[in-house]
């Protein structure tokens, strides 16, 4: 396993062209070298315009970085004098990256930022021409001579393009500007499955059972297209206000016939840690929809849990609990989940991918049957050994027929119907133990 681009935290996925540069901050290289330029006169008018400085106070702060070798920057010496907060800083800024973003991509007027990653920012839109919101993910310019990255960016705006299905995020345009690649698609007025957990801790058991239908109704449809999402993850599946599940994010989305890809990628871990798959971590070049539905079984687990299946202090900690550690059962953590939710999730969370649902097709007939008070379909190995235990016990006292005597050698009868009895009461009490113990 290639483990020689370690996420920045187990949340965040593998970047795949190496670790993803720091935001700037104040006093780094990114604002000093930008000292004395126009970045100063956009960052100050700003500031001036929000009502934030007086034009003294910024003129005053102006000489002190001419008078001063080397010069600092224009936020240092601002905090440093206490004429704005951090905060303030990280505000305006936003409105200067969002300015510059809106003048790069015609057709389309920026209105603010809605997050951002180690690689890619989202912006909120309209496109003027249909008079709709849009969202409009700017890959970093720090990218832009990366041909490999520029590559994958395209390529998971024509996997989008593939796609027609209400619960896949829909993609409307890709495209460059200047120095700018972008990426147009589908606005969804909500929040992520991330946020909701972050916010509530927990999802109710009902609710995130249609969640993860909806998901896995888009897995198979874009499983049918041939492709893998690979990134299954809470912040990639979102949540609309109108009720309806998106699944976002098709930056890791692999085509399962392309071997090209699959040679070149071969040894390394693409993905999110928490939710990653074995396969996955070990970089096989075999990677199927399996793989999906293993991310989407650690996603159900957390949104039931309030936890994720397995954790650790470093990313690598976490993808080797993966593929060594055995599972908590959902239930365990959870004593108010249902038995037939706890199985579907343990199934998809079975190492071996030939122990998993096969195909979307089939955990969406488990979460049916689930949604039913029903036993699942295909999550049934714990279900048959519990309900033989519960037979068991349901029986009545009175142990069942056996022989009443027993001949000793001598032709004699030597055992009593009473040590029968204990016998046969003790050979029911094994059985019981028997099935608690391989249900676990």
């Amino acid at each position: 396993m290639d483990t020689s681009t370690p996420a920045t935290s187990p949340d965040e996925p593998v970047p795949p062209t190496g670790d993803a540069a720091p935001t700037p901050r104040n006093g780094d290289a990114s604002d000093r070298s930008r000292s004395g330029t126009g970045y100063d006169t956009v960052l100050g008018r700003l500031l001036v315009e929000r009502g934030f400085l007086s034009i003294e106070e910024l003129q005053d702060c102006l000489r002190q970085l001419a008078a001063r070798t080397p010069p600092p920057t224009l936020p240092e010496v601002l905090l440093h004098e206490r004429l704005v907060t951090e905060r303030q800083l990280q505000r305006i800024r936003s409105e200067m990256e969002t300015d510059r973003a809106s003048q790069h991509i015609p057709g389309y007027r920026i209105i603010k930022k809605l997050g951002a990653g180690a690689m890619a920012t989202v912006y909120l839109a309209k496109q003027i021409s249909l008079d709709r919101m849009v969202a409009i993910k700017l890959m970093p310019r720090r990218f832009s001579s990366d041909a490999k990255f520029i590559e994958r960016f395209y390529r998971e705006g024509r996997a989008a393009a593939k796609f027609n299905d209400q619960n896949i995020v829909a993609a409307y345009d890709v495209g460059q500007s200047g120095d700018q690649h972008y990426f147009v698609m589908e606005f969804v007025d909500g929040e992520t499955v991330h946020d909701r957990i972050t916010r509530s801790g927990r999802i109710p058991e009902r609710e995130a059972i249609e969640i993860v239908r909806q998901v896995a109704s888009a897995l198979k449809h874009a499983h049918s297209q041939g492709f893998i999402h690979r990134d299954i993850k809470p912040k990639n599946i979102m949540l609309s206000k109108g009720g309806v599940v998106k699944l976002a994010d098709l930056g890791l989305a692999r085509g399962v016939s392309d071997r090209e890809a699959a040679e070149a990628e071969a040894g390394k871990a693409y993905g999110t840690p928490y939710y990653i798959s074995p396969e996955q971590i070990r970089g096989l070049r075999e990677i199927g929809p399996a793989a999906d539905l293993y991310g989407l079984g650690a996603t159900f687990y957390h949104m039931v849990a309030g936890r994720v299946p397995f954790s650790g202090k470093t990313p690598n900690e976490v993808m080797n609990r993966h593929l060594k550690s055995e599972l908590t059962p959902p239930d365990h953590v959870n004593p108010q989940l249902s038995s037939g939710t706890a199985q579907v999730i343990e199934m998809l969370l079975e190492k071996d991918p030939a122990k998993r649902h096969q195909d979307a097709g089939q955990l969406l007939e488990d979460l049916d049957s689930v949604a039913r008070g029903e036993s699942p379909v295909h999550a049934r190995g714990h279900s048959d050994l519990g309900a033989v235990a519960a037979a068991i016990v349901a029986s009545p006292s009175t142990p069942p027929p056996v022989a009443t005597e027993v001949r000793s050698a001598s032709g004699g009868s030597s055992i009593s119907p009473v040590l029968v009895a204990i016998l046969a009461a003790s050979i029911v009490g094994n059985l019981v133990l028997m099935v608690v113990v391989l249900s676990k």
